[in-house]
């Protein structure tokens, strides 16, 4: 994505601290971006920390002397390609839904003509107000993104509804409003992490796998435009937003939703690392260690997935699987490419393991026609690269 101006209104609520994070990570990603602070929010932050974060001047007057000849409210809603206001009080929340303009943000965002994401934080007493939920409901019919608070314990000691997202959703929203909507209208199928295996109430046979790809997967096709349903074994990541999860356990469980499911959708991905092999049978009762130095587990083939995707699959829709390999990477890629009749295949060494589990990858790409390699990215570059190939 290149660079992008990126207009950040802060407002008077506790949460505006979470902002300096939102003003970081996007600076380091190369945007600039640009504060403007309410009177209000000053009393919880200081101006002078996101100058500091993002090298560029932050506005909290409409009526300050700008550096050149211009019209400030108008020049900055000119050059913004989005914005977000967060924390999003009360007050600013009806001031833009009843076309207020009195003080340097509420002039901008009238003037604005990009995509503007509100993010309510506040009180959930003050939250569930059908006043401030009218508001809300006007402002989303006339094309704002409102993003839903986050539930739990609230400056004020109350519990519920009202918190405003963290940080990393914020510029997961703000990003995916940026991205271009080349895939709007396609319907993807994402499957992601580990599966896992029962011997007995607690016990399991599993793998490595930490989902992130299969997530970055379905973030990446999600902010470009695609409907997307994600299958996902046992992680540790944050569902992302905007697409549909449903979590699974074991590698028969997967077997099952995917092949119901698979006539639904466009592109199907199968970046899950899935087992093999699974236990012949489940004890109901823990296993108990004995005497012997040692214990049988038999175990039985899982079925192939990929395999039965591919057999069964429409002319005009597309399979992409992954390769795992610890020897032999593109050989084996190839050969798996043919036997199971995929469309894409994307090889990864496992045995490099300053990468394997990260936040990046180094991959393969691999189809009848190309072979692409891909140098050490991270996972939703990635990505991206996976179905600008595809689209």
């Amino acid at each position: 994505m290149e660079n992008k101006n990126i207009l950040l209104g802060v407002t008077g609520g506790i949460a505006a601290y979470k902002m300096a994070s939102v003003a970081s990570s996007l600076t380091k990603r190369g945007h600039e971006v640009h504060v403007v602070m309410t009177e209000s929010a000053q009393k919880f932050i200081s101006p002078v920390t996101f100058r500091a974060i993002t090298g560029l001047p932050v506005e909290t007057d409409l009526f300050s002397e700008p550096e050149k000849h211009e019209v400030k409210h108008i020049s900055l809603a000119d050059k913004t390609d989005i914005a977000l206001i967060g924390p999003a009080t009360a007050n600013i929340i009806g001031k833009i839904a009843n076309g207020i303009a009195d003080d340097l943000l509420t002039t901008i965002i009238t003037a604005i003509t990009v995509p503007v994401i509100i993010a309510p934080a506040m009180n959930v007493n003050m939250f569930n107000n059908p006043i401030i939920q009218e508001n809300l409901d006007y402002l989303s019919e006339k094309e704002y993104k409102i993003l839903t608070p986050s539930e739990g314990m609230l400056a004020c000691g109350y519990v519920g509804k009202g918190r405003l997202p963290e940080p990393d959703i914020l510029v997961e929203y703000i990003l995916k409003g940026l991205t271009k909507k080349d895939l709007k209208g396609k319907k993807v199928l994402v499957t992601a992490g580990p599966t896992r295996e029962e011997i007995d109430p607690v016990r399991y046979l599993t793998n490595y796998s930490s989902g992130k790809m299969g997530y970055a997967l379905a973030k990446r096709a999600s902010a470009r435009g695609a409907e997307v349903k994600l299958f996902s074994g046992p992680t540790s990541l944050d569902n992302p937003i905007e697409v549909k999860t449903e979590k699974i356990k074991s590698a028969n469980e997967l077997y099952e939703k995917v092949i119901n499911q698979m006539n639904e959708f466009d592109i199907i991905i199968m970046a899950a690392a899935v087992a093999d092999f699974t236990p012949e049978s489940i004890s109901d009762n823990k296993i108990k260690k004995n005497n012997e130095d040692y214990m049988d587990l038999r175990l039985i083939r899982t079925k192939d997935i990929i395999k039965e995707i591919s057999k069964n699959k429409e002319d005009d829709q597309i399979v992409v699987g992954f390769a795992a390999e610890s020897n032999d990477l593109i050989k084996n890629a190839r050969k798996k490419l043919e036997l199971k009749n995929l469309d894409m295949i994307v090889a990864n060494d496992i045995k490099n393991k300053e990468i394997f589990g990260s936040d990046e990858s180094e991959v393969i790409i691999i189809t009848d026609e190309k072979q692409i390699d891909v140098s050490r990215s991270s996972k939703e570059n990635i990505a991206n690269q996976i179905f600008d190939l595809l689209n």
